[in-house]
């Protein structure tokens, strides 16, 4: 085809609706050509069963039906990035490329490659701020160095918004703009991959639920919490829609936990030594028992802690833990077993649905005690206490571990008084070298 057109690339914004991106291509003046690839630099790593590829899978799928009910089928493509974009721009005279921001480091490698190959080409490279309400530079100190903690984050966070709702953009409304062309299909047989039986949970974000969110967040045995992460992960839900509910609450907790979550991104995208190096270095010199059949106990939901067990046990199941308890078990991992918080993180990456690398990495290594902003180190919670706090009348209890109370429930795996000691001695003789 010889007239120009624009190219809008699908990556972590699965809608059609108030998507950015898509609605600054729709509205370029030139026909759009809708894209997604799926990268094998990311699925080598994945097992075959990844509940996440389905979902993505799924959407995809849904999205297609939708636009081609206009004339536009979806193009998804498998295969290396380039590759894919180099057979587009011989097929098609692509004059723009638009995508939103992605700011995890393979992401940011792969754009700059990406950017650079545009523009030897001849075609204008644009992203667009998409899954945030401000990118990680945005928000940052008067001298531009960035915030380290998070209270004073969300200050200035909440200040730079100055309590107006975020500017919505009806990409919805546009899509007859499309190429009209059939769309392009992959199997997930076709990648190696198959579907599985876990669904994703459904946001739930009524007025109601975001309002009680401060008295009901911390109960993992009542169906309160919205539910929205993969879908922020996965861009099937817009961002600037939540902070607009949330800004009709009397009550901010939710726009907080939102706040942290850009809080998160924004720790990574200035330090993103941090996926792989503690942030303060003294946790690399403790001396991590990393015991394989403790870990494996820790993954199995088979310590001999209730919490900490239904908690694992969850998560295995329906790829979702209840965040009140996901601190209780990372806590229980680094120190009550001694075992690096980067083996959590890795296990969670392959678990949860929402798995999102900066608030996976950021939120262990604040439960771990090296991160910035960090739980106290001395911070151990106690299994039987959390218990007696967040689930007295043991309902997720006997949800998830039936059989607590009978005699082939194994014993605990560890004393928590003398784990919480010997953590301790380590973490003093990691500070003393």
């Amino acid at each position: 085809m010889k007239d120009p057109i624009a190219l809008f690339w699908f990556r972590r914004d699965l809608r059609l609706f108030d998507n950015h991106g898509l609605f600054r291509a729709l509205s370029s003046g030139k026909r759009v050509l809708p894209l997604f690839i799926f990268d094998p630099s990311i699925l080598d790593e994945l097992p075959r069963d990844d509940h996440r590829v389905h979902f993505i899978h799924q959407q995809l799928q849904k999205m297609d039906a939708e636009w081609s009910a206009l004339g536009t089928g979806l193009q998804v493509y498998y295969g290396p990035v380039l590759e894919v974009l180099e057979k587009l721009s011989a097929t098609y005279t692509v004059a723009e490329i638009h995508t939103n921001g992605d700011y995890e480091p393979y992401a940011r490698q792969r754009d700059q490659k990406v950017e650079s190959w545009a523009k030897a080409q001849g075609i204008s490279w644009y992203t667009h701020q998409d899954q945030v309400i401000f990118e990680p530079h945005q928000v940052v100190k008067s001298d531009g160095t960035p915030y380290l903690v998070y209270t004073p984050f969300s200050k200035a966070w909440l200040n730079k918004l100055g309590g107006m709702a975020p500017e919505q953009y009806p990409s919805e409304t546009l899509l007859h703009r499309g190429l009209g062309i059939a769309s392009q299909r992959v199997a997930l047989e076709d990648m190696g991959f198959v579907a599985t039986a876990i669904d994703a949970p459904e946001a739930k974000t009524e007025v109601q639920r975001i309002a009680t969110y401060v008295d009901t967040r911390n109960y993992p045995a009542q169906d309160a919490t919205t539910k929205v992460g993969v879908h922020l992960r996965f861009g099937t839900i817009s961002v600037r829609a939540l902070v607009v509910q949330a800004l009709g609450s009397e009550d901010n907790t939710y726009l907080k936990e939102l706040i942290w979550r850009e809080f998160m991104m924004m720790l990574l995208w200035h330090f993103p030594h941090t996926v792989h190096q503690s942030y303060k270095p003294v946790f690399d010199r403790i001396a991590w028992r990393n015991n394989p059949d403790d870990f494996q106990a820790w993954c199995q939901g088979k310590t001999g802690y209730p919490l900490v067990d239904a908690g694992m046990r969850e998560l295995n199941a329906t790829g979702f833990m209840h965040n009140r308890v996901r601190m209780l078990v990372g806590s229980f991992l680094v120190k009550h077993l001694l075992i690096d918080w980067r083996w959590g993180e890795a296990y969670f990456a392959q678990k949860l649905f929402d798995f999102e690398l900066s608030s996976n990495v950021g939120n262990w290594q604040w439960v771990a005690g090296s991160g910035i902003d960090a739980a106290p180190y001395f911070r151990i919670f106690n299994p039987e206490e959390q218990i007696k706090k967040f689930d007295k009348d043991h309902r997720y209890l006997r949800r998830w571990v039936p059989e607590y109370q009978e005699f082939n429930y194994p014993k605990p795996i560890v004393d928590h008084k003398m784990a919480r000691e010997r953590f301790l001695q380590a973490h003093k003789a990691a500070a003393t070298n």
